[in-house]
């Protein structure tokens, strides 16, 4: 597992969840999820991105939970989620995951809003024709992702134009096994100039490096082969309920162009929002944006019970 090293005051430092659990997987993997909120309160679903954790949500778990049940997890091998077998690296594993946790948290029919960054919303294109998502997904929000084609649209290597050139060295520049070593001044401005946008405010900038820093090498090596093949197109046409898509017109990792294709190919898109300036970091470079989003769409959505 990776050494927690998120940040330990201020916004972004994640506050302590209502209670924890594990949930597990088809294979046997063991998820750390944790639940923020009135247990009472409508529910949404967080599942983060590639090398990130449930720390990346800190600032719409503080918001949210004021008066939703929020449910974060660490995906497999990210946070205090252990790091898979070899095998265990796969849209398939990412789909069981998100299955079990909506199992281990969500009672019978209990609907919530899912809420995917980067690899999570891969992750929720990945279980759309899962039955558990069909039974507990009220309404999806697809921040910052795509579903195809991904190192071949990337833009963090720059000077240079769209072509075979340009892919190889983005896969070896994000597919590298090299370790990221500790957040110094050159390791944040490398990360801002790749995930966020130019004017990300450097305690966003500080609260992402420590998180995307933590993550084991070997972990981020073996999703970003999952990443570098991904072919999830079909899938989002099984994507059924109302799905909002939400973008950075700065994000170099998935470009709006990702973002302009989801909204078109979705069954119910019911909305794509793009934020101008910022990168692929959404949920903390733009954290309002993404936490209004997400209350709009339980308000939609969500039926909440008299009395409850």
């Amino acid at each position: 597992m990776s050494r927690l090293t998120h940040v330990t005051s201020g916004p972004y430092a994640p506050p302590a969840a209502a209670r924890e659990l594990t949930a597990v997987s088809a294979d046997g993997a063991r998820l750390h999820v944790e639940v923020h909120g009135p247990e009472s309160a409508p529910a949404v679903v967080l599942a983060h991105g590639w090398t990130c954790s449930t720390a990346f949500w800190a600032a719409q778990l503080r918001d949210l939970a004021t008066d939703h049940r929020v449910i974060a997890y660490d995906q497999r091998g990210h946070g205090r989620s252990a790091a898979p077998a070899a095998d265990g690296y796969s849209t398939r594993a990412l789909a069981d995951d998100l299955e079990a946790v909506l199992a281990a948290t969500l009672a019978p029919g209990e609907q919530a809003v899912l809420v995917g960054h980067s690899m999570g919303g891969m992750t929720i294109m990945a279980a759309a024709g899962r039955a558990a998502v069909r039974e507990h997904a009220a309404a999806v929000l697809l921040c910052s992702t795509g579903s195809s084609a991904l190192v071949a649209e990337a833009t963090v290597v720059p000077l240079l134009r769209a072509g075979r050139t340009r892919t190889r060295i983005t896969r070896s520049v994000l597919g590298s096994r090299a370790p990221l070593g500790p957040v110094t001044p050159l390791a944040r401005r490398i990360l801002r100039y790749a995930t966020m946008g130019p004017g990300a405010a450097p305690d966003r900038v500080e609260a992402c490096a420590r998180i995307v820093h933590a993550c084991p090498r070997d972990v981020r090596y073996g999703w970003s082969h999952v990443l570098e093949s991904l072919q999830l197109d079909v899938e989002v046409g099984e994507l059924r309920l109302p799905t909002a898509v939400l973008a950075g017109t700065a994000d170099r990792l998935t470009p709006v162009v990702h973002a302009r294709r989801l909204a078109a190919a979705l069954p119910r898109c019911v909305g794509l929002t793009e934020l101008t300036g910022a990168g692929h970091m959404t949920p903390v470079e733009a954290p309002e944006a993404v936490s209004g989003r997400i209350r709009e769409l339980v308000a939609t959505y969500i039926q909440v019970k008299e009395g409850a």
